[in-house]
């Protein structure tokens, strides 16, 4: 298994692609194949069928995954993209940004 440096609940930044600059809060990862997906980012029109949750049915409109190495990962401190690195604190492994130094 692979160990991803961007985690659900995280503000990242898409640093390239179709969507390049759009910022969101990461609402799922989906570790075998590598993606996440960003809230109002990738968003794809998707036909639905009339069911019990949706009478009507129709065009809905709904976040598609983006890979992982699109993503960076937003500094609370700065408001850039950064890097994110792993480091022992107090015997607990924390997760830190490259640019502020800073603990998330």
């Amino acid at each position: 298994m692979v160990k991803l440096k961007i985690k659900s609940g995280d503000t990242v930044v898409v640093t390239t692609g179709d969507h390049k600059g759009s910022e969101g809060k990461v609402m799922r990862v989906i570790l075998e194949k590598n993606k996440a997906i960003v809230e109002g980012v990738n968003m794809v029109s998707k036909h639905e069928k009339p069911s019990t949750n949706n009478p009507q049915g129709g065009i809905v409109k709904k976040e598609a995954p983006i890979h992982i190495s699109n993503l960076s990962l937003i500094d609370p401190k700065t408001g850039d993209a950064t890097r994110v690195g792993y480091k022992i604190e107090d015997g607990k492994k924390v997760r830190f940004t490259k640019k502020s130094n800073q603990v998330i």
